[in-house]
């Protein structure tokens, strides 16, 4: 039992020992784009938590106010700031056409074409 257990401890040693390739170009942009989306979540959260405040409270003095209780001093806060509609930081985080590769084939040619024969050969007339 203990040789079997030493074994398959060793067996998952190797791999939690492997580290992982580093991160491509395009990883670190969709890392970054993810991160503008998250942080732009969170100022919207923040924003309705805001809202959400000032509702409480101005229901809690016009409560006070329809039992004629003196309602407490407000305590002076910052106005609540909408972060707006997100906008992505597409520009940065797209490269070119040409950089992209979409003008170019999909690989490097490492052999001649697979035919010698010219285009008169293969239409069956000359060149127009």
């Amino acid at each position: 039992m203990r040789i079997a257990t030493a074994l398959l401890t060793m067996s998952f040693a190797g791999s939690s020992l492997a580290t992982l390739p580093p991160p491509t170009e395009q990883a670190k942009a969709q890392a970054a784009l993810t991160a503008a989306r998250t942080a732009w979540t969170d100022k919207v959260a923040q924003y309705k938590l805001c809202l959400a405040i000032d509702r409480t409270a101005a229901r809690y003095r016009d409560s006070l106010a329809a039992a004629a209780k003196q309602a407490p001093p407000a305590i002076p806060t910052p106005a609540c700031v909408d972060p707006g509609p997100y906008v992505p930081p597409i520009a940065a985080a797209q490269p070119p056409l040409e950089a992209a590769g979409a003008h170019s084939p999909p690989a490097t040619a490492v052999a001649p074409p697979s035919t010698n024969s010219t285009a008169a050969e293969l239409t069956g007339g000359p060149k127009k």
